[in-house]
């Protein structure tokens, strides 16, 4: 099947911009629409726009209204959809590392008022969810759906933004190793910097640096930047976002969207990978010296405390902790002091506390939200019934008593931080040890921001993209690649409850007649066939994404050569 981007896009005239701002060469549409065939989208302004009663949802679309549109407002609605008005679109909320599917507003759902506004985390309507989704992976970008190239202003495209929206640092790597197989992460040493770091190789790295976009989350991302040519189309490589483009360097398309955008801004401002590299060292000196401000200042919260909490509280590496091993930080508060030593930051640690009734170490999340505190905390019924919680996001009953009891004391004195929290108890309880937890604060504040600093120990060793791990040494490298949790990988994402609709494929690619005859099914979820024809389409589809999945991760070396034993998921690998 051919599609557009197996071919050159045609050269198209471009629409003029209605102000003399210099734009772009005349290219190619920027970025399809992922939901072009499902969704209507238009731009407005408040004039068009208004707001027309108290609630967070009485906003009504004057159509044909004479005016000067800003168009600094998208709305969007469903094109099967009986219901024919235009809705707000808000931005994606971005403050938070919430990574499951997002869900509707209560409030919103049962027509009632949301008093959070614009600030609630929680979709108002379904198309809502669908833009946020697709932002989120990547596959959108609202400033670029209507007329991409025609008026892009210079301001709206700089490093700052560029690093503000998408976090991370711009670094330069060794080319050679990053394009190995398996990648290697290496780069210029402070001793000798004309080579790279990669001391069984040693490759001139003035020679062989290419421009990365590294982001440290729960998971590490490389996004390497290519050189922009004029044959590359701006648009985002479709088998890239599904399993990995097999043509790499190749490829005409670009293989992330921080890639497409430095593009566009080279494009625009003429910025060579020196200059971005340079802008980003300049933005995150900025920030760490803001950051540095507020914790220079750090004083006992104003709030006298309400209630007392007295339970004993320790902070552990939190890969430790999953093995079942508590570990306390080095005294530089750098890496854990176990013998195979993690890095420690704020978001791989872990507060304990110990329960009085099991005489043991429970952990304590964070608060599930810093804006909208309940009435009260309540214990998860999973928890309660001693099972594990099944809920795909964040979780916001407490999965323990000690939990609830803490997220209600912060609530209470209005603690945000559990950094914070920590301090405040080991100031009442251990004054012999005072400022211990300062220089955890001061370096990881309550602002959850990834210094550049954090991204030192990352710039070493074989990195797994399908995981977003690194590994230190060969050994380490093996062990990881034959791990069953690494093979899970290769078959499942992180994306997809929000990319399929249906089952995961249960075993056999062929229909239920049972389901066909009787639209139902006695063995309802458990059943090995397809329960119609849309399921069956979907596995089949999904089947092809694993298989071509699959073998991209074998070119990358993501697995062991003769490794052919998946487990449960061998059905998927087989030819009817």
């Amino acid at each position: 099947e051919t599609s557009s981007q197996d071919l050159q896009h045609p050269p198209g005239s471009q629409k003029s911009a209605p102000v003399p701002e210099p734009v772009m060469p005349n290219m190619a549409l920027l970025v399809k629409n992922p939901l072009a065939s499902t969704h209507i989208f238009k731009q407005a302004c408040h004039i068009c726009y208004p707001k027309t009663g108290p609630k967070a949802g009485d906003y009504t679309y004057r159509e044909g209204l004479e005016h000067k549109c800003k168009r600094d407002i998208l709305l969007g609605r469903l094109k099967n959809s009986e219901d024919k008005t235009w809705k707000r679109i808000r931005p994606r909320p971005t403050k938070t590392n919430f990574v499951g599917s997002y869900y509707l507003c209560k409030d919103m759902l049962n027509k009632q008022d949301c008093k959070y506004g614009d600030n609630c985390t929680f979709a108002y309507h379904q198309e809502e969810i669908d833009v946020w989704t697709e932002e989120r992976k990547g596959t959108l970008n609202r400033d670029l759906l209507f007329d991409p190239l025609g008026g892009i202003k210079q301001s709206s495209l700089t490093i700052a933004k560029l690093l503000k929206e998408h976090q991370g640092i711009f670094t330069f790597l060794c080319e050679i190793c990053f394009d190995s197989k398996p990648r290697i992460i290496s780069k210029g040493t402070k001793d000798t910097p004309s080579v790279c770091s990669n001391l069984s190789a040693k490759h001139s790295f003035h020679d062989n640096k290419c421009l990365v976009h590294i982001v440290r989350s729960t998971s590490l991302k490389y996004s390497k930047i290519r050189q922009f040519q004029e044959h590359f189309q701006f648009d985002v490589c479709r088998h890239e976002v599904r399993y990995g483009c097999l043509r790499e360097d190749s490829c005409h398309f670009a293989h992330s969207f921080i890639e497409l955008k430095v593009w566009l801004l080279q494009q625009y401002s003429g910025m060579t990978h020196e200059d971005i590299v340079q802008e980003s060292k300049k933005y995150w000196q900025q920030m760490e010296a803001h950051a540095s401000k507020p914790a220079n200042s750090v004083a006992s919260p104003r709030t006298p405390m309400s209630s007392t909490f007295d339970l004993q509280m320790k902070f552990v590496c939190g890969q430790c902790w999953r093995n079942g091993q508590l570990v306390e930080p080095d005294k530089d508060l750098k890496y854990c002091s176990a013998k195979a030593p993690h890095c420690w930051t704020k978001e791989r640690r872990v507060l304990l506390v110990m329960s009085k009734s099991k005489k043991k170490w429970v952990s304590v999340r964070p608060l599930p939200s810093i804006r909208n505190f309940p009435q009260q905390y309540d214990l998860c019924i999973h928890a309660q019934n001693g099972r594990k919680c099944q809920y795909v996001g964040n979780c916001s009953f407490a999965h323990s008593p000690e939990e609830r009891d803490m997220w209600t004391f912060m609530k209470e004195n209005k603690i945000l931080d559990m950094q914070q929290t920590y301090d405040m108890w080991l100031k009442k309880h251990n004054p012999g040890k005072p400022g211990e937890g300062t220089p955890l604060t001061s370096r990881e504040g309550e602002k959850q921001i990834q210094m550049p600093t954090d991204y030192a120990d990352i710039m070493m060793g074989y990195h797994c993209w399908l995981c977003g791990k690194n590994s230190n040494s060969k050994k380490q490298w093996q062990q990881h690649i034959q791990s069953e949790k690494h093979k899970e990988k290769v078959f499942t994402s992180d994306s997809d409850s929000s990319c399929w609709s249906y089952r995961f494929p249960m075993g056999e690619f062929q229909l239920c007649e049972r389901f066909q005859k009787n639209k139902a099914c006695p063995e309802g979820e458990e059943c090995r066939y397809a329960h119609g024809q849309d399921e069956l389409t979907e596995w089949l589809d999904r089947r092809e994404v694993l298989k071509q999945k699959l073998a991209k991760a074998r070119k990358d070396m993501l697995l062991c050569p003769r490794d052919d034993d998946f487990g449960k998921y061998n059905f998927l690998l087989r030819d009817d």
